[in-house]
């Protein structure tokens, strides 16, 4: 490959022994990947990570034909489309999950959220039950969330507007959700009734129903957005393991979006790793990593 694809980019020499030295990262270059990639997504390389970002990266700037990470940095801020940011984000975000990954936080939806939620609902004339799962990476809590609305709906379901939508930065996990077939290793800890749910292909992968597909809308969407643009409060997000990622600033920004994206008395489950900090104000703690926001 070559940089004479690369429009408005100079040519550069490239080494003799190229294909095979591992690529240096300055601290020029690494500071400037850093704020590059905490400015447009959040998420905040610490000194811990370099090596993240070498290995990661080393492949991504050989396919591309450059000789250093600054020409790497050049080309991404000089790209206009955002293919070169989409191509960074894929690379950076670790998307490390599985089904019904901490579990106790599912048995709490399926028993204690949805009967509550439900019989609110009811009281109000509405059957809309709106879920967010923000940070959905490859899909496999976003489809374990529909199956646990399933199993408890029953077949009242179809009479709900439910379903749910999942976001994710990474263009590369969210096509990978859409498709919905995953390993032995990802359904591992499903339960035997969710198994139900599942379509076991030829090659050993099992593929997610069309029923549990179509309740899924996945779209990509940026936690650095300062206004989350959506039209109705959702009465549960599930925001799990996303702020591990973040500096203080940054959470404590998105805590207080996520606060004002969810309905009154809804529910905010997050990663068992994480806290609310200083905005747990905002909420009252239910149980380890649940919370609802304050107020009916």
């Amino acid at each position: 490959m070559s940089l004479e694809l690369k429009k408005n980019l100079p040519a550069v020499s490239i080494p003799e022994d190229y294909e095979f030295r591992m690529m240096l990262l300055s601290d020029e270059e690494f500071h400037l990947i850093r704020s590059l990639v905490y400015d447009r997504f959040g998420i905040n390389l610490t000194d811990s990570k370099r090596s993240l970002v070498v290995g990661r990266l080393q492949k991504t700037l050989r396919q591309l034909g450059f000789a250093s990470f600054m020409q790497f940095y050049e080309y991404l801020v000089q790209d206009t489309s955002g293919s070169a940011l989409d191509s960074l984000i894929n690379q950076i975000s670790t998307n490390h999950t599985f089904f019904y990954r901490e579990g106790a936080h599912f048995v709490y939806f399926r028993n204690t959220v949805l009967p509550e939620m439900k019989a609110r609902l009811q009281l109000e004339q509405r059957m809309d039950f709106r879920v967010w799962c923000a940070g959905c990476s490859s899909g496999e809590e976003a489809y374990t969330i529909v199956i646990e609305m399933m199993e408890y709906f029953r077949a009242e379901y179809n009479l709900w507007d439910a379903g749910v939508l999942a976001t994710d930065i990474s263009t590369k996990v969210l096509r990978k959700a859409a498709a919905g077939i995953y390993s032995h290793e990802n359904i591992r800890n499903t339960p035997a009734y969710a198994r139900q749910y599942f379509k076991k292909k030829q090659d050993d992968t099992w593929e997610v129903s069309a029923v549990v597909k179509k309740e899924v809308t996945f779209r990509r969407f940026n936690f650095m957005n300062r206004i989350f643009p959506f039209k109705k409060l959702f009465h549960v997000i599930f925001c799990r393991n996303v702020m591990i990622y973040f500096d203080q600033a940054t959470r404590a920004g998105l805590i207080e979006r996520l606060h004002a994206s969810l309905a009154p008395g809804g529910f905010l489950f997050i990663g068992h790793s994480e806290s609310l900090g200083r905005q747990q104000s905002l909420f009252e703690y239910i149980m380890p990593a649940v919370y609802r926001k304050r107020g009916q």
